[in-house]
């Protein structure tokens, strides 16, 4: 810092102030000590809880040791901005199976982007006090344990279904990270567990992927099975995603926490085409063109136009066999890729075990 830099106490308050003013609801400060929760992450790779997330265990402990990452770093700035679009109508459409249930948090524009435009801006202010300094910026895209950092930063706790709570806001937000080479003083640690004796999140996953209080075997997850995994859903789960094309929100709507959410104030996080109601058969006929206008600057780009499919496959074969819903799938029967087809001639399957008498 120069000579007529700030009192370091003074410029962690502005440093609050200025991230609220670019749309974050929390701002706190940790140092880069993460060894408690380096031991949890080591535990639940040993595991093979990560399944085909190698990029969990690669990096080596550059995760838990932001110094390692970014050499130099002596503070970890965490921000949290909420994304829940105001009418969500979440468990209307989960209850309504020929609807595509997407992960609130994909409903609107990529949220990568927007945050870290909003953490280069709060580098700058700073910047413009203090001078050149050292930063670097995250979203949710490098190898941060970016729960564990907001944990310590005094943003929340970490709840049985592994999310960031907040007693105030509950989990419906995004998280971002600034490490700095500025010797700022930290914040508390939320270090108490507010979540009691509840179960409703472990007892609610329609997959039973949590093996335990704050354990996620990924493997079983939803989010995991429609987003990371690039192969065939396994046969055993597919009955039990239900509509559920892209994420799984169940964990976080029955949260008691959540009534304390707030509907997001950024535009950009509100629903576009429609997706907050949309029919799986209709989802299901998008050309791959038709895919990647209608997700560019999203989220579900992230899963691609064969895996999309994939999950819309398997949705429509947890749907009712109505007239639309058959002939949907009977569409893509000779679709190009073969892990469509097959999930395609399942879901046919699931139909025809129901009594489906739909025409061929």
């Amino acid at each position: 810092m120069s000579s007529h830099a700030p009192d370091p106490a003074d410029l962690a308050l502005s440093i609050k102030e200025w991230g609220r003013e670019l749309g974050f609801q929390q701002v706190g400060i940790t140092g880069v000590d993460l060894a408690e929760h380096e031991a949890h992450l080591e535990r639940w790779l040993a595991a093979g809880y990560h399944g085909e997330m190698d990029y969990m265990a690669a990096h080596g402990s550059k995760r838990s040791h932001p110094e390692q990452l970014v050499p130099g770093t002596l503070r970890v700035i965490s921000l949290r901005m909420d994304y829940l679009p105001g009418d969500t109508r979440m468990a209307e459409q989960l209850a309504q199976p020929e609807k595509a249930y997407v992960s609130r948090y994909a409903l609107g524009r990529d949220y990568h982007k927007l945050i870290r435009k909003r953490l280069q801006q709060l580098a700058e202010r700073i910047q413009g006090v203090i001078g050149p300094f050292g930063f670097r910026a995250f979203v949710d895209s490098a190898p941060v344990l970016e729960k564990a950092v907001a944990q310590q930063a005094g943003l929340g706790w970490i709840g049985k279904n592994t999310l960031v709570l907040n007693r105030k806001a509950g989990s419906w937000f995004f998280l971002g990270e600034l490490f700095v080479d500025i010797e700022l003083p930290v914040d508390e640690p939320n270090a108490r567990d507010h979540c009691g004796s509840c179960r409703a999140c472990l007892d609610i996953c329609p997959t039973e992927a949590f093996v335990g209080e704050r354990v996620l075997d990924a493997r079983r997850c939803i989010s995991y099975l429609t987003i990371e995994l690039k192969g065939p859903i396994p046969v055993e789960l597919r009955s039990k995603i239900g509509n559920r094309v892209f994420g799984c929100d169940d964990c976080q709507i029955v949260c008691p926490w959540n009534r304390f959410a707030r509907p997001t104030e950024q535009i950009d996080f509100q629903p576009r085409h429609s997706l907050d109601n949309a029919e799986l058969a209709t989802l299901f006929r998008w050309t791959e063109d038709e895919f990647l206008s209608r997700t560019e600057g999203s989220p579900l780009r992230r899963t691609g136009y064969q895996n999309w499919l994939r999950n819309l496959a398997v949705g429509l074969g947890n749907a009712p066999s109505s007239i639309p819903v058959l002939e949907a799938l009977k569409s893509r029967r000779e679709d190009q890729s073969d892990m469509v087809r097959e999930h395609v001639e399942w879901a046919l399957a699931e139909h025809e075990a129901r009594g489906s008498t739909g025409s061929s």
